[in-house]
Parts: C-alpha cells; sequence; structure tokens
C-alpha cells in the first residue's frame, strides 16, 4: 500500500463526452468513479475523489469538493482544496476518466519522485500525462495565481515548474474518455484485456 495520499480528479465539465464521464456505468460499477474509486483503494492507504458536488455520487467514499465561490470547471480549484485539506507535502493526483493507469505505472511514479522536485509526472510519446502524477505542495501558490489569473493549463504550469517526468512507451493504460468514441474503446479494452 502506498502511503501518498491519491486525489481522483472527478470535478471536470465533460463537454466533449456530452454527460458527465465522472457518472458513467463501467465495468460491473454504477460509475467509473466508484469504480477508480474501489480499484485504487487497493493500492493506496488514503483516496479520495475531487469534485464539485459530492451529493452526485451515491456511494460512500472520502470526498474533496471545490470551493463553491470557484464556478469554473478545471482542475485548478481541485488542486487548491486538495492542498487545503490534506496535511501533506504531496499527493498523486489521476484523473477519473483514466481506468487502465495500474500499479505498476503508479509505483515507478511513486518511486522516481523526489521532495526537491514540484512534481513526478508520467509522460507517454503523445505528450506530459498532467493529471497521472505526484504534485508536491511547492506549487500550491502558483495554483492560486493560476486562479487568481483565470489560466488553468496544468501543462504550462509544469513546464515552468521543477518537473521531474517519466516516460512510458506504451500508450494503452494512458487512455482517456473525452469523447464518446473514447468510452466505447475503454468498454472494449475492458473486455480483452487484464484490467
Amino acid at each position: 500500500m502506498f502511503d501518498i495520499p491519491c486525489v481522483i480528479f472527478a470535478g471536470g465539465k465533460s463537454s466533449r463526452m456530452g454527460e458527465d464521464k465522472a457518472l458513467l456505468p463501467f465495468a460491473s460499477y454504477k460509475t467509473l468513479t466508484e469504480y477508480q474509486y474501489t480499484r485504487l483503494s487497493k493500492f493506496f492507504t488514503n483516496v479520495y475523489i475531487s469534485c464539485k458536488n459530492s451529493k452526485n455520487f451515491d456511494f460512500s467514499a472520502q470526498f474533496i469538493e471545490d470551493n463553491k465561490a470557484v464556478k469554473l470547471f478545471a482542475p485548478t480549484a481541485g488542486f487548491l482544496a486538495a492542498f487545503k485539506t490534506l496535511n501533506t507535502d504531496a499527493f498523486f493526483a489521476l484523473s477519473v476518466d483514466a481506468p487502465f493507469v495500474d500499479e505498476i505505472i503508479i509505483s515507478k511514479l511513486i518511486h522516481a519522485d523526489d521532495p526537491a522536485v514540484d512534481a513526478t509526472i508520467a509522460r507517454t510519446p503523445e505528450g506530459l500525462q498532467p493529471l497521472c502524477g505526484i504534485y508536491h505542495r511547492s506549487l500550491e501558490n502558483e495554483f492560486q495565481k493560476m486562479l487568481e489569473e483565470e489560466n488553468h493549463k496544468l501543462g504550462y504550469l509544469l513546464k515552468n515548474a521543477h518537473t521531474n517526468t517519466i516516460t512510458f512507451h506504451d500508450t494503452t493504460p494512458f487512455l482517456n474518455m473525452n469523447h464518446p468514441d473514447d468510452y466505447k474503446k475503454a468498454l472494449q479494452l475492458l473486455k480483452t484485456s487484464n484490467y
């Protein structure tokens, strides 16, 4: 079990999906979020769900709600709420729509992390995977500044921070469900793989 807290980011707008992807059914679970929470609870001592409103979910979990005053749907608000809630110097961040990021990937990122960096993030041939990695409290003020300036690009933040990147050549585990076709692909992958 990993002692570092894990935060599942499930507060996005899902505009490209056309409906809230965090609430889509997945595997034998009513929602993708419950699937991710159950799966990741086998690896981490503490798992939290970052969201806009915990009432959207009908299962028991540790929720971190965004500040109600922040109306935007961006991970910036979720990161600030997580740093405010968690008594830790760092946490593992994973997007709710990345259900194939496995224990091997997580372990490699955690073991490659260093207290001297601001973040340790996965990279694939497709580029940086900002919502798969470890963020340190040293970035808390930067997130606050980003929120105030309405700049929500995690890639920009990581490019200008002391970021440690770990490259993974297989892109399959990093499938993100942004569009309905991605969701269909993920359901197919679930049937034909060991995930």
